[in-house]
């Protein structure tokens, strides 16, 4: 198996090395022939207008969106804002899932905060259901799940964070600045 990382900008790095833990090869995607071969791709966080433009400019917008037609895709926090179908404003966007999505809705970077939220789709850790400690940094809000995608997590105030739509995965939050890598496990799931 062998999961691509779009390395336009944002945090690609350490999505790679969580891939590596977990005994998957990992590979930094930059330009549309690097797709090939791959069993699904993970769009990082970072500053989604910065990625979405530069996909534009790297002729990425079509082929991504051809790939997620037939192939996993994960998009954390930027990159969920890319997969989705509307951010009520004008940016480069693969409109691949049926959700839409508001931009910094948890606030400024000082605003970041972590907690835990149950997630009993996750594989169990050491024999038990333990909850996931997801990192909000400048994070979105999935506003409205319709259609084909489903609602996977909630923050406690009932703010959408999670969803899912057939292969394609969109988090808010950052499971690669964990050392819980079950969300990553997950998604090598729906490439399968």
């Amino acid at each position: 198996m062998e999961i691509g990382v779009l390395a336009l900008q944002g945090d690609f790095a350490e999505h790679l090395s969580i891939l590596t833990q977990i005994g998957v090869k990992g590979r930094e995607i930059r330009l549309p022939e690097q797709l090939e071969g791959l069993d699904g791709l993970i769009i990082p966080g970072g500053e989604s207008t910065t990625i979405g433009k530069m996909a534009v400019d790297f002729g990425l917008i079509e082929p991504l969106q051809q790939f997620g037609l037939k192939k996993a895709i994960w998009g954390t926090c930027a990159g969920a804002i890319l997969l989705s179908k509307d951010v009520h404003g004008k940016q480069p966007l693969l409109g691949l899932m049926d959700i839409t999505v508001a931009r910094n809705a948890f606030g400024r970077q000082v605003d970041s905060f972590e907690i835990d939220l149950s997630a009993p789709f996750l594989e169990v850790q050491d024999g038990e259901a333990k909850p996931y400690r997801a990192v909000f940094i400048r994070a979105p809000i999935i506003e409205s799940v319709y259609g084909r995608a489903e609602v996977l997590l909630k923050v406690p105030h009932g703010q959408i964070v999670a969803a899912k739509q057939g292969r394609l995965l969109a988090t808010s939050f950052h499971p690669e600045l964990t050392e819980d890598d079950r969300f990553h496990s997950y998604f090598l799931e729906l490439t399968r």
